[in-house]
């Protein structure tokens, strides 16, 4: 009973926060929704798509929730169908205690845009309680000479439902000497009175033996009994009474616990056992008995519990006072809890939008609601935040509040934020709740990426083995994720003649180049080409970068020797008069190499020769000149083998073999080497030297070029001159392929018979060789003619 009784002083507790927060929202224009209480878990109180003039696909979208008051949500709202569930089972009687109507406030949430929408669910009451004495066997004293209309107060019982389902009534049985009276108290708890009807007399009959019955108003009735035994007693004149009937009196909820808060006094005119009083509560409830202490002898109430405002607020308290005769009277004390600043605010989070993505406005960060259990100004709250973050904080309906972002984020400057909202009530001394959440923000895609440099030169040796890695280029992201994760590529070149993708390979993750095959120094000395960088955001942002490519020289060609050449059919004999001095130029070895640097300075050097010591050559121009003055001891026929060598490393050489014919005076006739057969293959590849020749040796040629083409105006006007129309030799048979030009000495080697029409001078040896005054007179055979011409 007392258990029940303390339970019961809870619900009035619960049902005091509930009116109030009921009559906030009563001007809100709210909905009221009802449901019996006992509904089992996932009953259907209703459909708010249409109340809340939604789309049920909108609910989803904008994340619709349906939020309690307090810790414990009783809600859930469906977002497929819309409709508004129970999750947990309302008991009436535990959530509002006696209030009628029984009244929770919940709010729809809704998201982009936030909007609040205020709702009520009225909680009907069942009859599932039946009333409840507080005590099931009551004893009464009562005295003999009591005349009729005696009122002797009974102890109530309590139902737990409200309303009709309440208590309504007592009744007394059987009634031969009293009927019951229902009276109600100030806070509408209903308690019965036993009424004598006729005089007792004790010696007819000392005890009676009464069945008390608490009936409520519920379909079907329930009820509760109780027994009361009474003893009639011998007349005691005068009953105790106290000086107040009714005392009241207010105590701080953080009264210090062993303090008397009030004392009661009560007077008896007997004397003796009749006149000796004793105090004592009178069908105190648990909550009572655990709270307060009464001393029998003062009437002094003590604490014995430290007092909650929040909790209880007002005690009714029945003190009894007896005489040593057995009677009583009654008095009333009434408790009034003055309530102190002792709760700190309560913050309770609704939801958390995190992360959140950056460069963006306005956006709801977080929604929550602020509670003090405090009441007039120690239930008042301010809530705010720090001034240094990009965020602000705006009150909504209610006590609801909402952290909306400021501006634009920028992830890259910082990913994370730390808001602590801080709660103050406005009581003495002033309580504060702080509340901590994090705040990531995502991140978008509003970086390129970046290229550690502008430009990239990378260098490479030729004759590189494929697939090798000539260097790395690197991109940076300041983003995150796949928004940070870089792509290369090659782009498209502009260069039609360059095939980017048959020479460089680039990785795509890490950016390392790679040469596809061998390069060629002499082919392509430097080549350049664009790279991208591109990330994976959407959309994919992307940057390029120039690459430069410098093939790097290697001693990878030997020397090429164009003069003399060393394939031809008819080798070219040089000719060199006995006569000559020592220092006389014989020929000059025209050499080249096709790499660069130093790999191609050229060096001659004389291997092998006839007679060592006749000749010499140059060693940077290929000049061979004679070492003394020839006598008639030497050979008419010499061999010479030359060496032409570059400077690389390793160095790289050619040979060439030069064939000299001593003549005396060119009078001397000219024995031709054999003839060497030919054939169609040896014709197409000397005329593909000739091609290479010309091409190679017209820049160093152009004076030649100019002496020759002022030689040749020379000769066709004096051979316009002549008698024959020809040029005129010296007596005797010359070589078809020696023309001598005339007036100058020198000699023009013609080697007509192997198709080239490659010629040299010589440098004049006998000045008087002909006549002067003479007619000048070429002869030469009829190829000689067809091989040589200047117009």
């Amino acid at each position: 009973m007392e258990a029940r009784e303390e339970c019961f002083l809870k619900q009035r507790q619960v049902l005091l926060l509930f009116v109030f927060l009921g009559g906030s929202l009563a001007g809100s224009g709210s909905r009221r929704y009802s449901v019996a209480e006992e509904k089992e878990k996932g009953f259907l109180i209703a459909n708010l798509v249409k109340d809340l003039g939604l789309r049920v696909e909108e609910l989803a979208e904008r994340r619709a929730q349906a939020i309690s008051k307090g810790n414990i949500q009783y809600f859930q709202l469906s977002h497929q169908t819309g409709d508004l569930l129970l999750v947990e089972k309302l008991d009436r009687e535990e959530m509002c205690g006696s209030t009628e109507p029984c009244v929770l406030h919940f709010q729809i949430l809704l998201h982009n845009p936030l909007q609040f929408i205020t709702n009520e669910l009225e909680v009907i009451d069942i009859n599932d309680n039946a009333p409840e004495f507080f005590e099931n066997a009551m004893q009464l004293k009562v005295l003999e000479s009591s005349p009729p209309g005696t009122v002797i107060p009974l102890g109530n019982a309590m139902d737990l439902d409200v309303g009709r389902n309440g208590l309504q009534n007592y009744t007394v049985s059987p009634q031969s000497h009293f009927h019951v009276r229902t009276r109600r108290r100030r806070d509408g708890r209903k308690y019965p009175e036993l009424v004598l009807d006729r005089a007792l007399d004790r010696e007819e009959q000392p005890e009676l033996s009464l069945t008390l019955t608490a009936l409520d108003g519920g379909s079907p009735p329930q009820s509760g009994t109780a027994q009361v035994h009474i003893l009639v007693l011998d007349v005691n004149d005068n009953a105790p009474e106290f000086t107040q009937s009714l005392y009241e009196v207010q105590v701080l909820e953080k009264s210090p616990v062993g303090s008397v808060i009030i004392t009661v006094s009560a007077s008896d005119l007997d004397v003796g056992n009749f006149g000796a009083i004793s105090y004592v509560f009178f069908h105190a409830s648990e909550e009572i008995l655990k709270t307060f202490q009464l001393n029998p002898t003062t009437g002094d109430i003590q604490l014995v519990k430290a007092l909650d405002y929040e909790t209880i607020n007002t005690f009714e308290v029945d003190i009894e006072a007896k005489d040593g005769g057995g009677l009583s009277g009654k008095c009333t004390v009434i408790v009034q809890v003055v309530d102190v600043n002792d709760n700190p605010p309560e913050l309770t989070l609704s939801s958390v939008n995190s992360p959140i993505p950056e460069n963006s406005d306005e956006i709801v960060v977080a929604v929550f609601s602020v509670a003090d259990l405090d009441s007039g100004d120690n239930g008042k709250a301010t809530c705010s935040i720090q001034n240094d973050l990009p965020f602000i904080l705006k009150p909504s309906v209610e006590n609801f509040y909402t952290i909306v972002s400021e501006g634009a984020l920028d992830r890259e400057s910082r990913a994370e934020y730390n808001i602590t909202i801080t709660v103050t009530d406005m009581g003495t001394p002033r309580l504060t709740t702080q509340h901590t959440i994090t705040v990531q923000v995502s991140d978008v895609n509003d970086n390129a990426p970046a290229f550690t440099q502008a430009s990239y030169t990378l260098f490479v040796q030729e004759n590189n083995s494929p697939a090798l890695h000539i260097g790395t280029i690197s991109a940076t992201d300041s983003d995150s994720g796949s928004n940070a994760h870089i792509t290369y590529s090659l782009l498209p070149t502009h260069d039609p003649q360059l095939a980017l993708s048959s020479l460089i390979s680039i990785n795509a993750d890490s950016g390392q180049l790679f040469a596809l095959r061998a390069l060629d120094y002499e082919a392509l000395q430097t080549f350049e080409f664009h790279v991208g960088a591109s990330d994976q955001g959407s959309p994919a942002l992307s940057s390029q970068a120039l690459v430069q490519v410098l093939v790097l020289d290697a001693n990878d060609n030997a020397p090429f020797v164009l003069y003399p050449l060393q394939n031809a059919s008819a080798l070219c004999t040089e000719l060199l008069p006995r006569a000559a001095e020592p220092g006389y130029l014989v020929t000059k070895v025209v050499a080249v190499d096709r790499d660069s640097g130093q790999n191609a300075w050229l060096s001659f050097q004389l291997l092998k020769a006839t007679e060592p010591g006749l000749f010499s050559v140059w060693a940077h121009n290929g000049e061979v000149r004679t070492s003394r003055l020839l006598s008639e001891r030497d050979a008419p026929k010499h061999r010479l083998l030359l060496l032409v060598k570059d400077n690389g490393d390793p160095p790289r050489s050619a040979s060439v073999t030069l064939h000299v014919l001593l003549v005396d005076g060119f009078s001397q006739p000219y024995l031709p080497l054999p003839e060497v057969a030919r054939d169609s293959a040896q014709d197409n590849e000397d005329l593909l030297t000739l091609y290479l020749v010309i091409a190679l040796a017209s820049v160093s040629s152009l004076f030649l070029l100019s002496v020759l083409l002022f030689v040749g105006v020379r000769l066709c006007r004096r051979a316009r001159a002549a008698s024959l129309g020809g040029c005129s030799v010296p007596e005797g048979h010359f070589p078809g392929h020696l023309v001598d030009v005339s007036g100058t000495g020198t000699e023009v080697c013609l080697t007509g018979d192997s198709g080239t029409g490659e010629f040299k001078f010589l440098n004049p040896v006998i000045p008087n060789l002909f006549m002067e005054g003479s007619e000048r007179e070429v002869k030469g055979s009829p190829h000689c003619r067809s091989s040589f011409l200047v117009s």
